[in-house]
């Protein structure tokens, strides 16, 4: 049986009539850009995403969907493929982790969502409203992180996570690995990955944290 991202990113590929290069984890490469909704009062309401795909995996994704020939990918040509991300990723919380202490976030369907391309990268954009429960910016941690390793999700450079809708100015600290783990990482087979368990806490997981003044 086929582990969720090796479904996810090779249905996608499917589309466009092509298959990825053999090679060790991670398989594709996300760059995460996240803005942080919340109410007046600090409680978390929705996770605004985009995420980057590496340029290669962008290649093979996109071969033969410009229809019209023009040299560019609108998003009415881009729009199955979305689809596909978007139902494929629903049933895995869009590898999207929220908590407060022990408590975990449970998200509702993804409405309005959409692929972009810049001419090199595709980025898919959702918005991921919190279901139930919400949970408070300055007690909650987030991360998103693929539990396979088969995706790497990293945070851009600079100010990849924003917070917006609170009365008062707030802040997110973004803890990447450290270079050691990741190396660490990339030498590590596909046996390894495929015995993690669902409850794992992987070290290649982000932690974001929030301050609010």
């Amino acid at each position: 049986m086929f582990r969720l991202p090796a479904i996810l990113f090779c249905t996608a590929c499917a589309l466009a009539g092509v298959t990825l290069p053999a090679a060790a984890h991670p398989h594709v490469l996300v760059s995460v850009r996240t803005v942080v909704v919340a109410d007046a009062g600090g409680a978390i309401t929705a996770l605004r995403h985009a995420w980057t795909f590496d340029e290669a995996f962008s290649a093979f994704s996109t071969t033969g969907l410009d229809k019209n020939k023009d040299g560019k990918l609108d998003r009415e040509e881009l729009a199955e493929l979305a689809q596909v991300n978007v139902e494929s990723l629903n049933e895995y919380e869009y590898f999207s982790f929220l908590k407060q202490g022990r408590a975990a976030t449970k998200f509702s369907t993804v409405s309005d969502y959409y692929l972009s391309h810049d001419g090199k990268a595709l980025t898919l954009h959702f918005t991921l409203p919190v279901d139930g429960a919400k949970p408070s910016l300055t007690e909650a941690q987030l991360e998103v992180y693929d539990p396979t390793f088969f995706v790497a999700f990293n945070f851009q450079e600079g100010t990849p996570v924003t917070v917006e809708g609170t009365a008062k100015p707030c802040e997110a600290k973004v803890s990447p690995p450290s270079p050691g783990v990741m190396a660490r990482l990339s030498q590590m087979g596909e046996g390894f990955f495929q015995s993690m368990g669902p409850n794992a806490n992987p070290d290649w997981a982000i932690p974001v944290r929030f301050s609010c003044k």
